[in-house]
């Protein structure tokens, strides 16, 4: 029925900003939703989530992912806490990416949730599925000598047999 095309926020009154077409009648209009009882001590999974279900825009933003929202949250939130939006756009970039150097083990086990999650999206976006046109279903590569590295652990063992 609704076409998301864009998703944005106001700061100033808060409000989520979805333009969206109606498919009966083909135009492109302009839905503001205001953000009300949002502080930045406020949760924004929780924000997003709670929008996303509110019965006046369900069926609007239905084609919107949680994540997008979630993302614009954050920049109200960052908004309200003083921060620039460069700032916030830069620490919304270090949350969404993993550092390959980072210990998962230290993590606590909400952080390590989230990490997950970021991987599986990374994983899933990723993936070669059959309906893609590059895709081939049995790849086989050989490997030189040159280009493979010897461990420490693997030599030993194999004098042992």
């Amino acid at each position: 029925m609704y076409t998301a095309k864009k998703c944005g926020i106001r700061f100033q009154p808060p409000a989520i900003i979805l333009i969206y077409e109606n498919e009966v009648k083909g135009k492109n209009r302009q839905r503001i939703m205001p953000v009300r009882n949002f502080s930045k001590f406020s949760d924004c999974t929780r924000a997003a989530e709670q929008l996303k279900n509110n019965p006046r825009h369900k069926s609007y933003l239905e084609q919107v992912s949680p994540k997008q929202l979630e993302k614009l949250f954050t920049l109200l939130r960052g908004h309200l806490c003083g921060q620039s939006l460069a700032a916030t756009m830069e620490q919304i970039q270090q949350e969404t990416t993993i550092d390959p150097e980072e210990d998962l083990n230290k993590l606590d086990d909400k952080e390590l949730a989230k990490r997950k999650s970021i991987m599986d999206e990374l994983f899933e976006k990723n993936q070669k599925k059959k309906d893609d046109p590059d895709f081939v279903y049995d790849i086989e590569v050989e490997f030189t000598q040159d280009e493979l590295q010897s461990c420490g652990w693997d030599t030993e063992s194999a004098d042992e047999f």
